[in-house]
């Protein structure tokens, strides 16, 4: 669940970023994807660091 909010957060977020700094479509949807990734691989280690700490 944490890493599908941090997917879904992180292209927000970099949509965000890109449509601010004035860029064009596949701008857009270029940022949305690496901030996508980059949120869901951090989603991915704090699920597994949570998932360490309550066993």
């Amino acid at each position: 669940m944490i890493v599908i909010a941090g997917l879904v957060l992180g292209a927000t977020f970099g949509a965000v970023t890109a449509a601010r700094r004035g860029g064009k479509r596949l701008d857009i949807l270029q940022y949305a994807a690496g901030y996508g990734i980059a949120f869901c691989l951090l989603g991915v280690f704090l699920t597994i660091f949570i998932e360490r700490m309550a066993t």
